[in-house]
């Protein structure tokens, strides 16, 4: 990996659907097996300009979210790279049984993308809120689940997993996020980003939680706590080396996640810490609990998902260090 980030953080300018989709067709331009899969949410996934260069490649399967992942795991048979797009609630949780038996126990070649993650769903609502996708896909075995932080980062994943062989769950955000890394960032598959380095207290972060967990640490440094900043993109499988050596230099830890706090990130990284490294760990993320309609803002409150929450929850760990 080589990360450069910016040196001031700014919403992008391009949507996070806008770059998929231009990516995809890059792609698809050098790969004639590459399909294109939607459930007639093509405006809202951002797909048009792919059915438009590849109107023999692109299949909208209406809404059939689960009729849709069986068609990508036989599109999959018989040697294509299938992308199949919706809402992150229907690409998880409507379709998990055809996930786990067409696709993953099948051993084929799938990705599935589900849009608008956690609060972002906004005025969707709670029944469109995707606070537990991560936790179904993640306990069918061998699933991959990425959560791309922004454009930059998007832009160097695809190409990987267009190329590596797997069933993939990328949670994407389909507005425009906070920009945190340059230009010509690289990234691992499977391995967490370190954006700062601390002594203190570790946050590990992903999505739409990394621009709050720099900013957390900032209003840490204020109070002398020295903070270790962590982007764990990859949720499966997770960075377990990271996440230890983290740890064991910080001895205390907080998961921020954009999700349920039950099977997400921070169960993630407990599962892993638990078996050789038990440290004090805060989970920042949505408390077992519905979502709700209102703005992102609101609801980013509502939930406790801010930096100041971030770094109360630090402040906890450290103080239980002993």
């Amino acid at each position: 990996m080589s990360i450069k980030m910016k040196a001031v953080l700014e919403t992008e300018k391009n949507m996070m659907r806008d770059t998929y989709c231009r990516v995809l067709v890059e792609l698809a331009k050098r790969d004639e097996n590459i399909v294109a899969m939607d459930a007639d949410l093509m405006s809202s996934s951002g797909m048009k300009p792919f059915m438009q260069a590849f109107p023999d490649r692109f299949i909208n399967c209406g809404i059939a979210e689960a009729n849709m992942v069986g068609v990508a795991a036989g599109l999959s048979a018989m040697g294509f790279v299938p992308f199949a797009h919706t809402f992150g609630t229907f690409a998880t949780r409507r379709v998990c049984d055809q996930v786990f038996m067409s696709a993953a126990y099948a051993k084929l070649n799938v990705r599935i993308v589900g849009t608008d993650p956690g609060v972002c769903a906004a005025y969707n609502g709670g029944t469109h809120m995707p606070l537990e996708d991560m936790a179904v896909l993640r306990a069918i075995p061998e699933m991959i689940l990425i959560e791309p932080t922004d454009s930059v980062m998007l832009e160097n994943l695809l190409p990987q997993i267009a190329k590596q062989y797997g069933v993939y769950y990328i949670r994407l955000n389909r507005k425009n996020a906070v920009g945190v890394y340059e230009a010509g960032s690289t990234f691992q598959i499977g391995k967490g980003a370190l954006l700062r380095d601390g002594a203190d207290v570790t946050l590990f972060a992903s999505g739409i939680m990394v621009a709050e967990a720099l900013e957390a640490a900032k209003l840490l440094e204020e109070q002398d706590v020295s903070t270790r900043v962590v982007n764990l993109f990859t949720w499966k499988p997770v960075d377990t080396e990271l996440i230890m050596e983290s740890a064991k230099k910080t001895g205390a830890v907080i998961t921020c996640e954009n999700h349920n706090v039950v099977g997400g990130l921070g169960s993630a990284v407990a599962e892993t810490l638990v078996k050789a490294c038990p440290v004090p760990v805060e989970m920042i993320g949505v408390q077992d609990e519905f979502g709700e309609v209102g703005p992102e803002d609101y609801l980013r409150g509502r939930f406790c998902l801010n930096a100041v929450d971030i770094a109360a929850a630090a402040l906890r760990a450290v103080k239980r260090k002993g």
